[in-house]
């Protein structure tokens, strides 16, 4: 069965109201969760396991900090989870991060700014933020998935569902409310990420 935008129409703010409206989704292929948090300059023995409902609810609770983040492993892949936050959606950051593996995240902001960002390698294959259109010309692996996505009109279409699709492309990671809230987060506040040279 091919995946539609419509399959994540159960991403929304009934459902999940402190996340929808502003969060980041970023996948890294090949770490663990305290390797990512090492990777951005943290301390993995200063987070600590949560649920997703801990990991939420201490975010909005932590004075709004927006460097909070929980991680979890799904598959070969870890999962970072950002209620209102943005390390995900650096360019620095991310293309750091995707250093010798592959990086895919997804944003949104309070005022509904999208940024879709896939990095292969620290290098970024392709970009997509807000109305701005595509950084480039479309990578041939994701071809086919866009013209789907936008049936050649050279934009995403309002709303998540395209970013969570293309990240299920990207990842082969097909996210589930049931997957986001039943996993266990390593959780904690990164307060001044660090960029580590390319190695």
């Amino acid at each position: 069965m091919i995946a539609t935008p419509g399959d994540y129409a159960w991403f929304s703010y009934e459902r999940f109201p402190e996340l929808a409206e502003a969060y980041c989704f970023t996948y890294v292929r090949g770490l663990t969760p305290g390797q990512l948090v090492v990777r951005l300059g943290g301390r993995p023995e200063d987070f600590t396991p949560m649920t997703f409902d801990e990991l939420v609810g201490t975010r909005y609770g932590n004075g709004y900090d927006t460097a909070f983040l929980g991680a979890a492993t799904i598959g070969d892949w870890v999962f970072m989870v950002e209620p209102n936050g943005g390390l995900g959606a650096d360019e620095e950051i991310i293309t750091s991060l995707s250093a010798g593996t592959r990086l895919v995240s997804h944003f949104r902001d309070v005022e509904g700014v999208e940024y879709f960002y896939w990095s292969e390698d620290g290098e970024i294959r392709f970009c997509f933020i807000a109305d701005e259109g595509y950084s480039e010309e479309v990578p041939e692996e994701v071809v086919e998935i866009m013209r789907r996505i936008d049936a050649g009109h050279g934009h995403l279409p309002p709303g998540d569902g395209p970013a969570f699709l293309l990240a299920e492309h990207l990842t082969g990671v097909t996210l589930t409310p049931e997957l986001l809230e039943g996993s266990t987060y390593l959780c904690g506040v990164i307060p001044e990420p660090i960029i580590p040279e390319p190695r």
